[in-house]
């Protein structure tokens, strides 16, 4: 068959389902179009749009590994990710359209997480913010410029829920809570994706990852998942059925095994619960090779069985392994993989495909015109210092060192102050640190050379201690001390476990003999996990969590620094006292022996420290106070039918203008199994002037009580709860109610 006759073909067909426009779903045309275009397809075809390459983009330019391009020529190979640029992607895309057979177009993924070029805060950061139009804004900016690069995919949001600082991935998560990671989850995904993938300034998102890879064993990436499947369902799985039902049409398998089984060769995982319970209709990809890696975790003997296992669990495309692509074929002809798996791979990859515009427009997203205009444009800049100054979390400012005053001389400390590259964070896309100004440019402006000495001091990392005379002498000559410190990006994210969460090397020492000289002294923390922060509290007199805050963070920093605004972060996953207590979460279960019993001894507790965290769950102060009135409840008995509205009265009680994020929280007293002591049902986000108050409700239903159950149904149980609000999860008002039958 020649090219011109399956392009006429294939044109018919198309023409053909848009007559039906009138007569059908937009799914139905969209699988119509796929029937057509699956029907001229080989064997060969259809199993190379079930592979994905990668570009050799970030290691040796805009280029492709030998073999791929003569791969996309013969239709072996559907799919590419690490390329971007419009230019690039155009040149690869051409090459798909119009040299192969069927000329299908190519999907372009990149790991698009907190930016493209513009980059945000990292996902955790963002997640402090507790601004959900603010992170979708963040998304859907991201997505505009990755779209006017060449890319359509991107591998994000990760929803996996975490309690475990010790791993590194959880900089690129919304934190501990199922509640809030849903919502985040779902704003991320609307972000990315908007009301219509053909439109240009949308790109797929994609579900990572699936499933419950927040929780490895020691904190290790990698590393085995074990859990009940109870603590599965309530906890873990909540934010990716967020995700799917705000319409991700594509998921990532995780790397990690779950009772037993890796994901990427799970049938519970990947069509159990993701396509029978969640419904999911898009396509599922591996994680990097993880079809290869199923050998080395001992469940196959070798890639070929990985290979078939992974197609029959439901994985529809293999990210870089070549499994596919070596093995798959054979499999078929042996009958050991059933032809309706592939079809419905393909089928699945091709909608998704068809709902992107490629086929109608193949070079979509390759708009070197575009692209021009939107990276980096003023609003995209403006949008990322909005969400860089929302997610910093103000954990201590005693004696209202903050904020600093216009005019004050300012001793700024440590080599985080001048690295724009740390500002970016892990998973940093292809932003350039080169464009960007440190924390300590952006304080000189704002606050003028004169009034600003800077010396290093130390390094991040390591302990060399020859810079602390120079720092000590720059200090002595300052009204107050800034000093930044903290983790470098590359301890954070993908690979990057630690055994330890202290601030590493002599930054600490250094602090301390900082503080020798009675200065105020203010800390700004960049990092990308919880840390270990006991000494650090004691020793600083107000301290700034500004994780890894993105392209614009410097000029963030100095603004929440100087009062141009005020802090109204909070922490989404909790801080320990001590290594000892991870995993640590606000959302803990009572035990027959509690904390609060009479008995000295004879009770869960550390006999070397305290229970509690040094920063909770839900917690970050202003530069003004809250003040929060008793809770007023609708009704005291929740009916079935019914609803329960809980309102407080929340008043600005100091000095500036303010955000409170308004927390609810409920505790089901006693449960068929055991639950939680508290379970976050709702927040608020409310800005107050000075002096204002105002009332927020929260609305409870029946619904938001439901949980597995004994029999592992899953529902509500009446019985008597507790209800409280307040500004984080520890400090809140309370109030009871009764669920009846």
């Amino acid at each position: 068959m020649t090219k011109k006759l399956v392009v006429t073909i294939l044109a018919a067909a198309l023409f053909s389902a848009c007559n039906h426009s009138t007569q059908t779903s937009e799914e139905k045309r969209i699988d119509e179009k796929v029937d057509s275009v699956m029907r001229l397809m080989t064997i060969d075809e259809k199993i190379g749009q079930m592979v994905l390459y990668t570009s050799d983009w970030d290691v040796t330019g805009p280029s492709l590994k030998k073999g791929y391009i003569d791969e996309i020529r013969k239709g072996n190979c559907g799919n590419i990710f690490n390329a971007h640029t419009a230019a690039y992607t155009r040149k690869l895309q051409k090459i798909a359209v119009e040299e192969s057979r069927l000329g299908i177009p190519l999907l372009f993924g990149y790991d698009v997480i907190h930016g493209h070029k513009t980059i945000f805060p990292i996902s955790l950061g963002e997640s402090a913010s507790w601004d959900l139009a603010a992170i979708e804004k963040s998304a859907r900016v991201s997505a505009t410029e990755a779209a006017a690069s060449g890319i359509n995919w991107t591998f994000a949001p990760m929803c996996d829920i975490s309690v475990e600082p010790r791993w590194g991935r959880v900089s690129e998560g919304a934190g501990e809570d199922p509640y809030l990671g849903s919502k985040i989850a779902a704003a991320r995904v609307h972000g990315f994706q908007g009301d219509n993938l053909g439109d240009t300034l949308t790109i797929l998102a994609c579900v990572k990852h699936f499933a419950a890879y927040g929780a490895p064993t020691a904190g290790r990436d990698y590393n085995t998942v074990d859990m009940s499947e109870r603590v599965f369902l309530d906890t873990y799985l909540p934010p990716y059925k967020a995700a799917i039902d705000a319409g991700a049409m594509s998921v990532m398998s995780s790397f990690n095994e779950y009772d037993g089984v890796p994901a990427t060769g799970s049938h519970y995982l990947l069509t159990d619960i993701l396509r029978k319970k969640l419904g999911f209709k898009g396509f599922v990809v591996t994680d990097y090779t993880s079809i290869n890696e199923m050998v080395n975790h001992g469940v196959v003997a070798n890639e070929k069985e990985a290979g078939i296992m992974a197609a029959k669990a439901g994985v529809d495309m293999d990210m870089q392994g070549e499994v596919y692509f070596k093995y798959m074929k054979k499999a078929l002809e042996d009958g050991l993989i059933p032809m309706k798996v592939v079809n419905d791979a393909v089928n699945r990859i091709l909608h998704v495909k068809f709902m992107l515009g490629l086929f109608k427009d193949p070079y979509l997203y390759c708009n070197e015109a575009r692209e021009k205009r939107e990276v980096y444009s003023p609003a995209h800049l403006d949008a990322s210092y909005d969400v860089a100054k929302k997610s910093m979390v103000l954990l201590k400012n005693a004696n209202h060192v903050l904020p600093l005053k216009k005019g004050e001389k300012i001793a700024v400390i440590g080599e985080l102050a001048t690295s724009t590259r740390d500002l970016l964070g892990s998973w940093k896309a292809a932003g350039d640190w080169n464009f960007m100004k440190s924390i300590l440019d952006e304080i000189k402006t704002y606050n003028g050379d004169a009034n600003v000495i800077y010396a290093e001091g130390c390094k991040k990392e390591g302990e060399d201690r020859g810079g602390f005379p120079a720092a000590l002498a720059a200090a002595r000559k300052a009204d107050k001390i800034v000093m930044v410190i903290g983790e470098s990006c590359e301890w954070s994210g993908e690979a990057s476990s630690r055994t330890n969460i202290n601030v590493p090397g002599v930054q600490t020492e250094l602090l301390e003999k900082l503080k020798a000289l009675n200065k105020p002294i203010v800390v700004v923390l960049m990092n990308g996990r919880p840390l270990v922060l006991t000494k650090e509290n004691e020793l600083a007199d107000a301290m700034l969590e500004a994780w890894f805050p993105g392209t614009m963070g410097g000029k963030a920093i100095t603004h929440v620094l100087f009062g141009e605004y005020n802090p109204s972060g909070k922490l989404t996953m909790t801080f320990p006292r001590a290594l000892g207590q991870v995993p640590i979460f606000y959302y803990e279960k009572n035990t027959g022996r509690p904390i609060y019993l009479a008995n000295p001894k004879y009770k869960s507790r550390y006999i070397d420290c305290p229970n509690d965290p040094l920063f909770p769950f839900g917690y970050g102060l202003s530069y003004t106070t809250f003040a929060y009135s008793d809770i007023k409840l609708s009704t005291t008995e929740l009916t079935a039918e019914g609803e329960l509205k809980a309102s407080v009265n929340v008043t600005n009680t100091g000095n500036v203008a303010g955000e409170e994020v308004v927390q609810c929280y409920v505790r089901d007293l006693v449960g068929s199994v055991t639950r939680p002591v508290k379970e976050l049902k709702g927040f608020e986000k409310v800005a107050l002037k000075v002096g204002e108050s105002k009332v927020v409700t929260f609305t409870i239903k029946p619904a938001m009580l439901a949980f597995h159950r004994a029999d592992m149904t899953y529902g509500t149980e009446p019985g008597d709860f507790k209800l409280f609000i307040g500004g984080n999860s520890r400090d809140v008002k309370e109030v009871g109610f009764k669920l009846k039958e």
